[in-house]
């Protein structure tokens, strides 16, 4: 995804997977920018780590509590944000401003989208994991409501890893309880065909918001970062459906 929008713009930019062991994640970042990087996309397990070793951090990364971008400018220093935030609201194309919602899962991802759903003036916004204790944990960091059961909203969100797998069961996410959102977005996303949970949406009348395009949103935001440029969404949109086809 991002290769195919570096080679579209003419930029003499690559993009590097580099596998870090935790015990030397800090190490590593530190030699990133020496080494002729300009920034880094982090994954789990580094996402604290990523806001720990900063030396400057956006009021997103800082608001979640964690990071999956850094920066490494010519002025020197480790600059971290969080575009996993901005990229769900990006790829939400609506203002929640107002609305009723309910995100399922209280891992890092759930904590960014409770975060953009709070900070863009969501009227309310409820929480529910499998594991009641993180949901609360969460909703008591950031603002929102725990819930013990599943409940419906207007915004549904599911950011648990539920359908990333093809034997994974959907109704363990109580969607039987949610009625008929108005927009019902997926973090999980697959080759070809729906998520249980988009399918599930589409059948309830609900906008189905892709886990692809939330994706490509909160890689496009690193990008600008980095290079200074907008990016070639609908490039990166199809390099990624290329990359995670089954025929490729």
């Amino acid at each position: 995804m991002m290769g195919a929008a570096f080679a579209a713009l003419g930029l003499d930019w690559s993009y590097t997977k580099l596998p870090v062991p935790p015990e030397l994640f800090e190490e590593t970042v530190r030699a990133l920018p020496g080494s002729g990087y300009r920034g880094a996309n982090v994954t789990i397990p580094h996402k604290l780590a990523a806001l720990r070793v900063a030396d400057r951090s956006s009021p997103a990364a800082r608001a979640i509590g964690a990071a999956n971008t850094l920066s490494f400018g010519d002025g020197g220093g480790i600059e971290a944000d969080n575009t996993d935030a901005g990229g769900f609201l990006a790829a939400l194309d609506e203002s929640p401003s107002g609305a009723r919602a309910l995100v399922l899962g209280a891992g890092g991802a759930g904590r960014a989208v409770t975060w953009a759903l709070l900070d863009a003036g969501a009227a309310d916004v409820a929480v529910w994991n499998r594991s009641p204790a993180r949901a609360r944990e969460l909703a008591g960091a950031l603002g929102a409501r725990a819930v013990e059961r599943p409940e419906p909203a207007e915004i549904v969100v599911n950011a648990t890893s539920v359908g990333l797998h093809a034997e994974d069961d959907p109704t363990q996410l109580g969607l039987a309880r949610l009625g008929e959102p108005r927009v019902a977005c997926d973090l999980v996303y697959r080759a070809a065909g729906q998520t249980p949970f988009a399918g599930w949406a589409t059948r309830a009348g609900a906008r189905v918001v892709e886990g692809l395009e939330v994706l490509v949103r909160q890689g496009a935001l690193s990008f600008r970062r980095w290079t200074g440029v907008d990016p070639p969404l609908d490039v990166m949109r199809t390099a990624a459906r290329g990359e995670i086809s089954p025929d490729t």
